[in-house]
């Protein structure tokens, strides 16, 4: 049977990630009837050109418009989502809602999503989270190796962009970069990140927790127990560092197993996986990079070996668009993943 056209809204799509919602629908050929574009007083009246579906104006977000969608993308702050979300799902006349916020990743019963590893946990289900964008592009290589070895331990560092700080944070990247560089200042201002970012790395991201880690940190750990199905004391440590690049992330990561790790099978098992772009020919000097992973949809995964510190253990390095992969995208594919299942259709359909 054919899928019928939805009605699709995007709140947020003047933003980083709405904007590439927005590409991503149109790329994939999403089923889409009618765009609807919300936004505040601020953006609302204003065209975004799209090559699928002309000129849309932005509309003024209200609930009641929300509702009238059949699936709602949230591209918004958790503030917003923690106000609206809920409501624009309730009932069996309300929107499927995919939230790119962390408002409700840690709540139980709302799924907290990345399509290849659990999408079953949307079936009947109408508000779901989209992942910390870390969180995501980890887990892309982490999930095959788990499924072949079996996880026991985590140890991640990751290397983020300026755009995990949306607009503003590149912005300032490319604004500070500039001033230094033209002589006007020996160092960049500051007022998106805690330091200047130009020609520097911070290795604060988010609020510091009681444990010492940052909030950021603390989110892959609790996310990927959640999402892998892991046990609430399942051992994840990283630390989170903003480097001076404008997009895609980096992870250097250290996964520990139950069982005797295996190179050539765990390469296999990467370049098998969907999602996944295997980058590991270091004799040609080939490894992922934020450079070639920029405005990919896979993850690229290299620089695959065995751990010597370590027994049973992999060490690999990873870079993903987090505009995509951990965040957009993903959003997207849950929706196609909730199609096929079943959980989102034409509300003229039911």
């Amino acid at each position: 049977m054919p899928i019928a056209s939805l009605n699709v809204g995007i709140v947020g799509a003047t933003g980083a990630v709405g904007k590439e919602i927005v590409g991503c629908l149109q790329k994939r050929s999403f089923p889409i009837r009618n765009l609807r574009l919300f936004g505040s007083k601020r953006s609302a009246g204003r065209k975004i050109m799209t090559s699928n579906y002309g000129d849309v104006k932005i509309e003024l977000f209200s609930e009641d418009a929300a509702r009238e969608c059949d699936v709602v993308f949230l591209a918004v702050d958790g503030d917003f989502s923690l106000t609206h979300a809920e409501n624009i799902c309730r009932g069996e006349d309300g929107a499927v809602v995919i939230d790119n916020s962390s408002a409700f990743r840690y709540k139980e019963g709302i799924p907290l999503v990345v399509p290849e590893i659990n999408s079953e946990t949307t079936i009947g289900k109408k508000l779901i989270a989209n992942p910390n964008c870390t969180t995501a592009i980890g887990l892309m290589a982490i999930w095959p190796l788990h499924k072949l070895f079996g996880l026991s331990k985590i140890v991640m560092s990751t290397y983020q962009a300026a755009s995990g700080a949306g607009q503003p944070g590149m912005d300032e990247l490319i604004e500070g970069t500039r001033s230094v560089l033209n002589g006007e200042r020996d160092v960049a201002e500051n007022k998106i990140f805690a330091h200047p970012l130009p020609f520097n790395v911070i290795p604060h991201i988010d609020k510091f927790q009681d444990n010492g880690y940052t909030k950021e940190e603390m989110k892959v750990t609790w996310e990927t127990r959640k999402i892998c199905g892991l046990s609430d004391d399942f051992p994840v440590s990283c630390t989170a560092v903003r480097i001076p690049t404008a997009r895609a992330h980096s992870e250097s990561i250290v996964a520990l197993f139950e069982r005797p790790v295996d190179v050539a099978a765990a390469r296999k098992a990467l370049d098998a996986a969907p999602g996944v772009k295997l980058v590991d020919d270091v004799k040609n000097l080939k490894y992922p990079m934020p450079l070639t992973a920029t405005g990919q949809y896979d993850v690229e995964v290299g620089r695959l070996r065995q751990n010597i510190a370590f027994d049973n253990a992999l060490e690999f390095f990873v870079c993903g668009d987090q505009l995509l992969r951990g965040a957009a995208l993903n959003a997207v594919l849950v929706a196609e993943a909730m199609l096929k299942n079943g959980s989102l259709k034409a509300k003229s359909a039911t």
